[in-house]
């Protein structure tokens, strides 16, 4: 399988009124994005900024947690904030994959609408299977991403849809459901679950 890797970008973003912002990093996205890509083997979380103030917050954030006192004390919590990385530009993200594995990445959108041609979860999956490059799984904030990063997303995903119509989930909840469809042994067919449940014991 293709490695997975996920991006945040709070930069380029739309505001409640659809301008393009710089949203500001919050703390609980920077842990749980780190455990959810841990648990489910992603090699690198991008949080994306040009806002140097917030990545400066955001490397301070690390470091407790990387070479301070957070990181002694809860070991494992260590283990997933060493999957982020702080950089500039979405751009940037990119080359650091490419330059880790030598193949630029297929860039993969998100989004709480529902848009034109959407790539289904469970395509995207076996997509994964067959990839002979690597893939950034793109994630907004603010009121998700500007359009621009849709132009020169390879696809776009298909959008949770939930079962009443309220369509808000936060960041971090919607790229675990999304890591799940796209990594977890749960979505594989049935007999491939029997047989992986037979070669653990």
């Amino acid at each position: 399988m293709a490695q997975l890797f996920l991006a945040l970008l709070h930069y380029p973003v739309l505001n409640r009124t659809g301008n393009t912002i710089a949203s500001a990093i919050t703390n609980l996205d920077l842990h749980d994005l780190a455990r959810s890509c841990r648990t489910y083997g992603v090699p690198g979380c991008y949080i994306v900024t040009p806002l140097k103030d917030q990545q400066a917050l955001a490397n301070r954030l690390t470091a407790h947690w990387i070479d301070g006192v957070g990181g002694k004390i809860l070991p494992e919590r260590r283990e997933a904030i060493k999957l982020l990385r702080v950089v500039e530009s979405l751009s940037s993200a990119v080359e650091d994959i490419t330059l880790k594995g030598g193949e630029i990445p297929v860039l993969w959108a998100t989004t709480a609408k529902n848009a034109k041609s959407a790539l289904p979860h469970s395509r995207a999956r076996d997509l994964l299977e067959r990839l002979n490059r690597p893939a950034l799984l793109l994630f907004g904030t603010g009121w998700g991403l500007a359009p621009e990063v849709f132009d020169i997303a390879d696809a776009v995903l298909e959008p949770i849809p939930g079962i009443n119509g309220y369509n808000h989930l936060p960041v971090r909840a919607a790229a675990s459901i999304i890591l799940d469809r796209l990594l977890s042994r749960s979505a594989l067919p049935l007999s491939e679950r029997e047989a992986l449940a037979e070669g653990l014991k």
